[in-house]
């Protein structure tokens, strides 16, 4: 992997001369976040990480908060136990892939926005959050201007809740109390009773549906692809004008929208897995 090569070259003694301006605590963190890459499919525990480093646990723990808020790690509960985070998908390559996500995805979603005749967009996940990376817009005179790079509500997104359906049930209700409910139509989910009860419904048929939840007259549909451990690094959605004619044909363009979440899951190199 060539985020890998370069943490090793930056972060292991034999890789770096030993010089009087090399800064230790650096080396150490990206000595840590190869050892969190190399870990196992299910995360590495701090004790472990300690242990490997041959660091206290609380000079352990201080470096992957570091880590965790620049997005290098991320941890899981129970446990917690670390993974590595989206700043490595960013950079390329962790997957197995020389390319990153958003060039991966585009020949796919090109294809599908001629398929369905809707603006298609690429979200990786950010933290159990949808940030869109990059969007391929429909045939036609219709334009949805929406913005990249930045986050957008989870609840009421297809592709956020197609990222949400991975979760635990504990993690989606710890992100919808830091994020809230914020109202945007009289479709948006109101409660976490009635946003979870969308979830269940989500997990049974793959894909995720933003019925006119989050502006008036409008629809999208999304889909969850993964990596090479089976973790959820993104989603897939397709939005478009709301018809009588679309609505009756929402299991059709689901499936083609989940078919494409599947040939990024491909191109990944990755594999889905059952939720916890």
């Amino acid at each position: 992997m060539r985020v890998l090569r370069i943490i090793r070259t930056m972060s292991m003694g034999e890789y770096m001369p030993d010089t009087s301006d090399r800064v230790a605590s650096v080396a150490r963190a990206l000595n840590l976040v190869e050892r969190v890459v190399q870990g196992p499919s299910d995360g590495t525990s701090l004790s472990e990480l300690a242990r490997a480093m041959e660091l206290s646990k609380s000079s352990t723990l201080a470096l992957l908060r570091t880590l965790a808020d620049a997005g290098y790690v991320r941890a899981r509960d129970p446990g917690p136990r670390y993974f590595p985070g989206m700043a490595l998908v960013r950079l390329g390559d962790l997957s197995g892939s020389t390319q990153p996500i958003d060039e991966i995805a585009q020949s796919y979603i090109h294809q599908l926005s001629q398929e369905t005749g809707m603006t298609i967009r690429v979200a990786i996940n950010d933290g159990g959050r949808a940030m869109f990376l990059s969007r391929a817009d429909a045939p036609g005179a219709i334009r949805f201007h929406t913005m990249l790079g930045v986050r957008e509500l989870t609840h009421v997104s297809s592709a956020g809740k197609a990222i949400l359906a991975q979760l635990g049930n504990d993690e989606i209700a710890k992100i919808i109390e830091e994020d809230g409910l914020e109202v945007r139509t009289k479709k948006t989910h109101k409660t976490l009773a009635s946003l979870m009860k969308d979830i269940e419904d989500i997990r049974e048929r793959k894909y995720a549906i933003d019925d006119e939840e989050d502006v008036d007259g409008v629809f999208c549909l999304g889909a969850a692809f993964f990596d090479h451990t089976g973790e959820c690094v993104g989603a897939v959605s397709a939005t478009g004008i709301k018809s009588s004619a679309r609505e009756k044909r929402v299991a059709f363009y689901g499936g083609l929208v989940l078919k494409c979440a599947e040939s990024i899951t491909r191109e990944l190199r990755g594999k889905s897995r059952e939720r916890r």
